[in-house]
């Protein structure tokens, strides 16, 4: 499978892409309807231990983004967002985004042939599944303020912290966690259940995704990446995890667009279609708007991503303020358009909006990015003024 070519945008999409995305449709139209979705959200496993086989064993599709060499299928970035977008779509529970668009990313990412050859083959198979551990009980997704410490032993290096909003991280076989060293920080991969590590379950808003905390008492690591200060490297992590989410939220985001627009078609109010009431119309071309604006945002910062890490910063940081906008929006009056059913435990707007809001605070707020974007690009931050506090969007 080869990635599109870098001058090319993923809206060319070849013959193969098309094959990629159909394909994964059909096999998850069968496999995960909404009843199933809510069955795996509310299992002890979080997941279908049988669907996560079946995509290794029937679709490759933890293969698909990885290097030929290690198991992989030989794709890219482009190739991964469209499988993520197609997961989002339906808001699948599974270990796909943590242990492919994190761990996967970054192992593949780090120069490091030995530790690409310990892990990415199981993860090309479906065999282990992993995660990134960056955040820490501040909240932010900065690789600057990271605390947890990596300090040298004589049988390897222990971990010493504590991460939070580790997506997966109650279950992962493989977490890569983010530490500092004497030198700067660096990437450690810790084992799930090694000495020195506690995982705790978060309750969260979304109940499709799960979060933990994750202490680590001198937890045993070895060092993946780059040595001595790797922060631009961590940084290419965080872009990769950016653009991969982006990807996601485009899908959720038409979901809640189609929904939107079939119902509006079907639900007769007055003796007509809501679809037909001007107040209705605009809403969903409202959506409309902002879905293929993030769509475009993202499928940009894919080929971006494809292309290598030198260019990737300021479509990554668009592509996530955009598409985390336009999810939270196009979820918002997808339970508009639906009325008081929208609101019911029973009806799935919820779940989106849910996931939308969860999506939303991932690896960095909105603002955020639209702060670390404009640092990029050269513009400053606004001064205080009357009713608006420095540093505010």
């Amino acid at each position: 499978m080869t990635p599109v070519d870098a001058g090319h945008t993923p809206a060319a999409r070849t013959e193969e892409h098309e094959a990629l995305r159909s394909t994964l449709r059909r096999f998850l139209t069968q496999r995960a309807p909404s009843e199933a979705i809510r069955r795996s959200m509310e299992s002890d496993e979080g997941h279908d231990p049988l669907l996560w086989r079946d995509m290794a064993a029937r679709l490759g599709l933890q293969a698909v983004a990885l290097p030929e060499k290690y198991g992989g299928l030989g794709g890219g970035p482009v190739e991964l967002g469209i499988v993520l977008e197609e997961l989002g779509r339906i808001l699948l529970p599974s270990p796909y985004f943590a242990t492919v668009a994190l761990a996967g990313q970054a192992l593949a990412a780090c120069g490091d042939d030995t530790a690409k050859a310990r892990w990415l083959p199981a993860i090309a198979d479906g065999s282990l599944t992993g995660t990134l551990a960056l955040a820490e009980e501040s909240g932010s997704w900065h690789v600057e303020d990271v605390t947890a410490e990596a300090v040298p032993g004589a049988e390897g290096p222990r971990v010493f912290g504590t991460k939070m909003f580790v997506v997966d991280g109650h279950s992962a076989d493989l977490i890569l966690v983010a530490a500092r060293t004497d030198t700067g920080p660096g990437l450690f991969a810790v084992e799930g259940t090694a000495r020195g590590v506690t995982r705790t379950r978060l309750e969260t808003l979304d109940p499709t995704r799960r979060l933990a905390r994750v202490d680590l008492d001198g937890a045993p690591a070895l060092r993946v990446g780059p040595e001595g200060d790797a922060t631009a490297y961590l940084r290419t992590v965080t872009d990769l995890a950016a653009v991969a989410l982006a990807a996601e939220q485009v899908g959720g985001a038409q979901a809640c667009l189609d929904a939107a627009v079939a119902y509006a078609k079907v639900r007769v109010q007055f003796g007509r279609p809501i679809g037909s009431f001007q107040a209705v119309k605009h809403k969903c071309a409202d959506m409309l708007v902002k879905v293929e604006a993030a769509r475009s945002a993202a499928y940009h910062a894919l080929s971006a991503a494809a292309a290598g890490p030198d260019g990737l910063p300021v479509p990554a940081a668009l592509a996530a303020a955009c598409c985390a906008d336009a999810f939270t929006h196009a979820a918002k009056e997808n339970i508009q358009i639906h009325g008081g059913i929208g609101c019911t435990w029973e009806h799935d707007a919820h779940l989106y909006l849910r996931r939308a809001k969860s999506s939303e605070q991932l690896l960095g707020s909105p603002a955020a990015h639209r702060r670390r974007l404009a640092g990029l690009v050269g513009i400053s931050a606004p001064t205080a003024t009357k009713g608006r506090t420095r540093g505010n969007p």
